[in-house]
């Protein structure tokens, strides 16, 4: 069974505004339940453990109900690990939530960034949405590369900054960061679905586009399972066959004998 870590910020005030945030909860909720109905494991995390601050959660949508009202689900969330005590081997991909207070706790946090950095280094899927992907700015690869670095990825955007009003309040415009870190950004219209997979890295514009960075992530478990199996039926004939082929030669040697 693959287990995912949900990575959430701890901000709940938007600076100098007062503005009431935390992690966007359909961008928590529909990953979850993609990867919940996938048989995967998934645990909680955020920058500085505990319970973390909640959006508004949208009464409409059955899928963000199911997931404040889960048991198991609201038992992770009460108390998350601190992210800089998480062990990244426990984990076989990572998933950054957005909501806006992310701009300010994911990308100067070394705790967050190493995790990632492990996880995709040893071979795990990297996932986030929104302004998620915060959390991969400034996170550095064993070859010394930007995670970002050469690789098409998708984010808030610029101009969906602008239509929520809030481009001059974030500390930087997301988009325009990844770009300076080396990556190319391809973005949809406001608000409409955007789901950009780069290898292992698999990155969503916005809210709506939730959903769809986990089912390319189950994709790619799926892919990397299917290869394990293969590999494992591999290592298998040939046991098989360095067996038979020993058998064969046990058994030439008696009738010389």
């Amino acid at each position: 069974m693959k287990k995912i870590l949900m990575v959430l910020t701890s901000v709940s005030e938007i600076e100098e505004t007062g503005e009431k945030t935390g992690y966007n909860v359909a961008e928590a909720a529909h990953p979850w339940k993609v990867f919940k109905d996938s048989g995967h494991f998934v645990d909680f995390a955020s920058i500085k453990g505990g319970q973390p601050p909640q959006d508004t959660v949208d009464k409409d949508d059955p899928i963000q109900v199911a997931f404040t009202q889960d048991e198991t689900t609201r038992a992770g969330l009460y108390n998350t690990a601190r992210i800089d005590v998480v062990d990244p081997e426990q984990y076989d991909g990572v998933y950054l939530v957005g909501g806006h207070g992310t701009m300010w706790d994911f990308p100067d946090n070394e705790g967050l960034q190493k995790l990632v950095g492990s996880i995709y280094d040893s071979g795990g899927l990297v996932g986030a949405v929104c302004h998620g992907p915060a959390g991969l700015v400034n996170v550095e690869l064993k070859n010394g590369l930007r995670l970002v670095e050469g690789r098409t990825v998708a984010a808030f955007t610029n101009d969906e900054e602008v239509a929520v009003g809030k481009e001059k309040i974030v500390p930087f415009l997301l988009q325009d960061k990844l770009v300076e870190q080396g990556a190319t950004h391809e973005a949809a219209e406001n608000f409409e679905e955007k789901v950009v997979v780069d290898e292992r890295l698999v990155t969503g514009q916005n809210p709506a586009s939730a959903g769809g960075v986990a089912k390319e992530m189950e994709k790619l478990f799926a892919e990397a399972i299917h290869q394990e199996k293969a590999a494992e039926q591999h290592d298998s004939e040939d046991l098989r066959a360095a067996h038979d082929a020993k058998k064969s030669s046990s058994h030439k040697k008696r009738e010389g004998h």
